[in-house]
């Protein structure tokens, strides 16, 4: 039997980076920010990491991701992820995944999952029978302008709480009859702000975004990216 490889799983966000390797139970951070750059990111990444060793390495963005590269800046962090290269820079085999894909892969437990993460933006992605499919949600159109800006943190403060949580009901409402999902898991920072779960709906936890990036490696032909 081969040894199992250690994953060192890299969650970045718009206010931290967050890193964890298989076999720890504690996870690191260190601060990031609007101008945070993909190299920058990295050097924060392995600082953290320090004293751990693994592998290979997964990275959840918050950006679009197609065929492990990244598309498109993020919205709220720096400029240049666009075909920068992260094996080259960790040293290491590397897989790149949404974000939001990465922690609906480690809230996965069957069926057609719809994920949602609640955060600065809205995340969003659409697992069926193990395989993820990374979506862009977040920019359709709602109401006068897109989901993201009716139920994302921009939302929430200008409008405050009670009439965030009813545009983010309303929000997955629609989405969920659009999409007809088995579950909806509800992630990010701001889902633990709900008072009452739409239907189908349970919350997730942001631990999960670590299991993706685990999974992302445990090539048992289920939970793959499309």
């Amino acid at each position: 039997m081969s040894k199992q490889r250690a994953v060192l799983a890299v969650d970045v966000g718009g206010s931290h980076v967050k890193v964890l390797v298989s076999g720890q139970t504690e996870s690191r951070r260190a601060v990031s920010g609007p101008t945070l750059k993909p190299a920058e990111m990295v050097k924060l990444a392995l600082r953290a990491a320090r004293g751990w060793k693994w592998d290979v390495v997964t990275v959840g963005i918050p950006a679009p991701v197609h065929g492990g590269r990244v598309t498109s800046d993020p919205v709220n962090l720096g400029k240049g992820w666009v075909g920068f290269d992260f094996e080259a820079a960790f040293k290491a085999p590397t897989k790149v995944m949404n974000d939001a894909a990465m922690q609906a892969l480690g809230s996965y437990d069957g069926g057609t999952m719809l994920f949602l993460g609640f955060g600065t933006g809205l995340g969003t992605a659409l697992i069926i029978d193990g395989i993820i499919e990374p979506m862009e949600m977040g920019h359709l159109p709602f109401k006068k302008r897109t989901y993201e800006d009716y139920v994302g943190e921009r939302a929430r403060l200008k409008r405050g709480n009670r009439r965030w949580r009813e545009l983010v009901t309303e929000a997955v409402e629609e989405l969920s009859a659009a999409l007809e999902p088995d579950s909806i898991v509800l992630g990010g920072g701001n889902a633990t702000k709900l008072r009452k779960l739409p239907p189908k709906a349970r919350l997730g936890d942001n631990a999960n975004a670590f299991t993706g990036g685990f999974r992302a490696w445990a090539g048992d032909g289920r939970t793959t990216t499309a």
